[in-house]
């Protein structure tokens, strides 16, 4: 068994998606290192007593925090096989009403702790010739609407990054897969996941209305079940030849494909003035 067994590094796996992954890579049998922002919160939430489990508090944004997660896993397991960068939050509010240090907040966490991350576990995957990355990002890392733009933003950066990282990594042996949801039937909506701004202008009344139905209408609605979102991402881990990306949800399909169309007429209608800007 200890030569079967593999190694998780699972960040923000308090709650939803990741907490559900978690225990399920536990159910396997496996090793996994959670990270939290408070380590009574993930062993609580996480419940479980075996050496198999590496409970971490750890501060993204910090690169000496998430630096020493990594090396206390290598310690513990020996190797990170998988890792989930999975930690994020949202923000739903307009690109006026947002201040700087709101906009900063979110990317330190989605953006730039995933990077930190995966930095600081790249050099032991590339030592062991393996490993593969997944990125929760979402299907709104390929479209945008209004009230979600800086979530949004920093889900773009995510799959922009991840389609590059796919490419500098394969030499070594390592995958990376870009997990893209539409909404899931998690806590999302209704814990501190979400963020909004301090300072709301009453004048844009369609983002009031976006943030008032995705507090009060969407939680208990969405078609995604967790319980298959995590069981896809194990599923994945196991495939010699995983994808880049991967839809999960009827509505991730739709809104991808909306895109997709959007994109196709919009290159077709302006291919003239495309063509035109070329050396003759």
């Amino acid at each position: 068994m200890e030569n079967q067994r593999k190694t998780w590094f699972v960040t923000g796996g308090s709650q939803g998606i990741g907490l559900i992954l978690v225990k399920k890579i536990l159910a396997e049998g496996n090793n996994v290192a959670v990270t939290g922002r408070n380590l009574d919160v993930v062993k609580s939430a996480v419940n479980d007593s075996s050496a198999q489990f590496l409970p971490l508090q750890v501060d993204l944004p910090d690169e000496a925090s998430v630096g020493k997660a990594v090396a206390e896993t290598i310690a513990r397991f020996g190797t990170i096989d998988f890792l989930v960068n999975n930690a994020g939050y949202g923000l739903i509010g307009g690109i006026e009403e947002t201040t700087a240090s709101e906009v900063q907040a979110i990317y330190d966490i989605n953006v730039f702790g995933l990077l930190n991350v995966t930095r600081a576990v790249l050099p032991h995957m590339r030592a062991a010739g393996s490993g593969h990355i997944f990125n929760i990002s979402t299907v709104f890392g390929l479209i945008a609407g209004a009230a979600w733009g800086h979530y949004c933003g920093t889900k773009f950066a995510v799959e922009g990054l991840s389609e590059a990282l796919a490419q500098e990594v394969k030499p070594f042996g390592i995958n990376v897969t870009i997990i893209e949801p539409g909404y899931v039937r998690t806590n999302f909506l209704k814990s501190g996941s979400i963020a909004h701004p301090q300072h709301p202008i009453p004048a844009y009344t369609a983002i009031q209305e976006e943030k008032r139905r995705h507090l009060e209408e969407v939680p208990g609605t969405q078609v995604g079940d967790p319980e298959k979102v995590a069981q896809v991402i194990i599923n994945t881990a196991k495939l010699a030849e995983p994808p880049l990306r991967l839809l999960l949800g009827s509505d991730s399909l739709q809104f991808a494909n909306y895109k997709i169309q959007m994109l196709k007429d919009g290159i077709e209608v302006n291919k003239e003035i495309t063509l035109s800007t070329d050396f003759k």
